[in-house]
C-alpha cells in the first residue's frame, strides 16, 4: 500500500492551546561567521529557534503554495482543540482525497493523538481530512480555523483553504509564516516527538499493523536534525521544514519551490551552516 508530499519580530501571543508551548527551545542566539550557501530552491528561510531572529532569507515573503509544510498549522490547530485522547470516527467524506492516504475506512475510530502522528510522520491526506472534519465540522470550518490561528501567530501573508495542502485556489502563505508557525511548533513537545519519529508501526482497528517511515529524510542524514516536516506538489515543487539542535543552539530551515535533485542538499546545508558554522 502506497502512501504517495519567522520572522525576527517577537511573536505577539506564546501561541495558545494546552499543548503548543510546553518545551520552549535551546537559547544562545549567534550568527554565523561565513556567508550562507547558495541554495536552489526559489524561497528560503533559516531562523534561530529560540528567538525568532533571521539569519537567512531569500525571497521569504513571496507568496506560493506550500503543499504539506501547512499539515504543521494543522497540528498546531488541533493542539488547541482539546484532549489528543479524544476518538476520531473515520467517515466516507475523510477517504475523499488523493493521493497519500493511509487508506482509513468508514466507521474506524482512532483518539486525535493516533492521527496527528502519522499526519506528522507520513503526512496522509485522508488523516488531515478526519481531523479538520472532527474538530471544524467540516473542511471549511477547519480551514477558518486554521486562518484565525495564522493571523494570531502573525503569519501576515498566508490563506488556507484545506488541512493537507493539496491545490486549492486562493491558498498559498510564505517561507517566513511557515518559519513562524514551525517555530511555534517546536516548542510543543507532543509535535517534536512526532516529527523526530524516524518510523513506527502503526495499528489498525483490525489488529493489522503497517510500518510507517517519515518522509524527512534529513533524520537520518544529520545526526542532530529532530523535524520537522515534508511536503509535495506539482505547484509546490518539493518543500522541506527542518529543524535542529546543536551545542545549545536550535535552527529552524524552511526551503520551498525545490527539486528532488536539491531539496536535500539544500536543506541540509542550510542547516549544517545554521548550527555548525563558527558563530559571532
Amino acid at each position: 500500500m502506497a502512501l504517495s508530499s519567522c520572522g525576527g519580530e517577537p511573536d505577539p501571543t506564546p501561541g495558545g492551546g494546552p499543548y503548543a508551548a510546553e518545551t520552549p527551545p535551546a537559547g544562545n542566539v549567534a550568527i554565523p561567521n561565513l556567508a550562507p550557501p547558495s541554495v536552489y530552491a526559489e524561497s528560503a528561510i533559516v531562523i534561530d529557534a529560540a528567538s525568532g531572529r533571521v539569519l537567512y532569507a531569500k525571497n521569504a515573503d513571496q507568496m506560493r503554495p506550500v503543499a504539506s509544510t501547512q499539515k504543521i498549522l494543522t497540528a498546531l490547530v488541533a493542539l488547541d482543540a482539546g484532549p489528543l485522547s479524544k476518538p476520531v470516527t473515520i467517515t466516507a467524506d475523510d477517504t475523499r482525497c488523493e493521493p497519500t492516504k493511509l487508506y482509513l475506512r468508514p466507521g474506524e475510530t482512532y483518539t486525535r493523538a493516533d492521527l496527528l502522528r502519522v499526519l506528522m510522520v507520513k503526512s496522509a491526506n485522508d488523516v488531515a481530512r478526519a481531523l479538520a472534519r472532527d474538530i471544524g465540522g467540516s473542511q471549511e470550518g477547519f480551514s477558518a480555523m486554521m486562518n484565525r490561528k495564522a493571523a494570531q501567530l502573525g503569519m501576515r501573508r498566508s490563506h488556507f483553504i484545506n488541512p493537507n495542502g493539496l491545490p486549492a485556489d486562493g491558498q498559498y502563505s510564505t517561507a517566513r509564516d511557515i518559519a513562524i508557525a514551525s517555530r511555534h511548533a517546536y516548542r510543543s513537545s507532543a509535535i517534536r516527538s512526532w516529527v523526530n519519529t524516524q518510523s513506527y508501526s502503526f495499528v489498525f482497528n483490525n489488529g493489522r499493523s503497517l510500518r510507517l517511515e517519515n518522509t524527512n529524510k534529513l533524520l537520518k542524514r544529520v545526526p542532530y536534525c529532530n523535524g520537522m516536516k515534508t511536503g509535495t506538489t506539482n505547484l509546490a515543487g518539493r518543500c522541506l521544514v527542518s529543524t535542529g539542535e546543536l551545542n545549545g543552539r536550535a535552527a529552524i530551515v524552511v526551503v520551498l519551490k525545490s527539486n528532488s535533485t536539491h531539496i536535500w542538499n539544500d536543506s541540509e546545508k542550510l542547516l549544517r551552516w545554521a548550527l555548525e558554522t563558527p558563530h559571532q
